[in-house]
């Protein structure tokens, strides 16, 4: 059985910190420039060059995404970026574009590249076509069935992986190569500016007669007719496992340390699960389902794995996501008093029940005792986000330990 990698995006240091204690095996981060996530926080060189060394002191891999699409005029800059990568060495470049691949196959060979999504990669011979340029990895279109992904595996070489999407957002257009952001907002998604409009709500207008909106469904507030649910195979990791897929892709590089925590945590706890017996794994169920649902979602989908989508897989009447619980902070530090040291995200009170959410898999029911600032002085509250605190738990906490609230 191949050994299965599971992969977890990161915006920030940060949350890389907390995806590598939480389960990665392999973190994906972006750059500054050339990337799909242009509103993310992303890695500055120095923040880049301080995760790569975390991440392989815990023995985890960090591929840095260049998957924009190019035009004329970002290929010198393109060079430049890829100049600075080969100092830093991280373990692999994500890439679509062959002009990019080319540059990064002569500037830093030694790194490994890896196909995007974005190259719209459905068929085996595609994969043997980058296998030939030296591509180690492809990852698959969304669109891809598991049948057609064992397909693929049984018609490319044995060292050649799969990298497959099995958890979070769904993007409307083929493999995300989208126009709608581009052509309503003056955003280009391929660019890595999406504004998102598959989320926005849409009605008719009849040319004839302006301002009366028709929705596009009978629902008198309109329809969002773009707007996938989520994608989530936790409940399907026996499929996935013997469908010859090398690495497990969460999408979510916008997404916070709670969510990427909540994500890696689960299906790392699912993998080791069922590699260890296939029945445990089913008898885990139940704590997998309600654990996945503690972070932010828009109901969940299989997506195309089990053939093509139908209206069950579209929420036509809201874009809102689900929410079970608020992030608080994680334990940066913990003093001699047994203190967490946190910046704080939410606001949260001294004598409120709030959980301590552990990488092992437990979730403490805890009572603040106390918050105190920098200065050591006492504080009913923290209202104010980015604040710096000192928290009395009243319970053992670790570093990297995530304080949450249930809503």
């Amino acid at each position: 059985m191949r050994k299965i990698e599971l992969l977890v995006p990161a915006s920030s240091l940060e949350v890389l910190k907390i995806a590598v204690i939480f389960g990665a095996d392999a973190v994906y981060i972006g750059g500054e420039a050339f990337g799909l996530r242009a509103k993310a926080k992303n890695f500055s060189h120095e923040d880049m060059k301080q995760g790569i060394a975390f991440a392989h002191e815990y023995g985890v891999k960090v591929y840095v995404t260049v998957n924009i699409l190019a035009h004329n005029y970002d290929l010198p800059g393109v060079r430049e970026y890829l100049e600075e990568l080969k100092e830093l060495k991280p373990d692999a470049l994500i890439i679509a574009d062959p002009g990019i691949y080319m540059y990064a196959k002569e500037i830093c060979p030694e790194i490994e590249r890896h196909i995007s999504t974005q190259a719209n990669n459905t068929n085996y011979e595609t994969y043997r076509f980058w296998y030939n340029l030296g591509a180690k990895r492809v990852v698959t279109a969304r669109e891809l069935s598991l049948a057609e992904i064992r397909e693929i595996r049984e018609h490319i070489p044995d060292d050649m992986e799969i990298e497959t999407f099995v958890h979070g957002a769904m993007c409307i257009s083929y493999s995300g190569r989208c126009l709608l952001s581009n052509y309503l907002a003056g955003r280009d998604a391929n660019q890595g500016a999406c504004t998102h409009p598959c989320r926005w709500k849409y009605s008719i207008v009849e040319e004839k007669r302006p301002g009366e909106y028709m929705p596009v469904f009978e629902n008198e507030r309109g329809t969002y007719i773009f707007n996938s649910k989520d994608l989530c195979m936790i409940e399907h990791i026996d499929d996935i496992v013997n469908s010859g897929i090398d690495s497990l892709k969460i999408e979510g590089r916008m997404k916070t340390a709670l969510y990427v925590a909540t994500v890696a945590r689960t299906y790392r706890k699912a993998i080791d699960d069922y590699m260890e017996s296939p029945e445990k794994y089913q008898a885990n169920m139940p704590w997998y389902q309600e654990q996945i649902s503690n972070c932010t979602y828009r109901q969940f989908t299989t997506g195309f794995f089990y053939g093509k989508p139908d209206e069950n897989t579209q929420i036509y009447d809201n874009n809102t996501y689900q929410k079970e619980y608020t992030y608080l902070g994680f334990a940066e530090a913990v003093d001699d008093r047994g203190f967490a040291q946190i910046t704080q995200r939410n606001k949260f009170s001294a004598g409120e029940t709030i959980e301590i959410m552990k990488p092992d898999g437990q979730n403490l029911s805890v009572t603040v005792k106390g918050i105190y600032d920098e200065e050591g002085n006492p504080m009913e509250s923290a209202p104010h986000a980015q604040q710096k605190l000192f928290v009395d738990l009243g319970a053992e906490i670790s570093v990297y330990d995530l304080l949450r609230r249930a809503e």
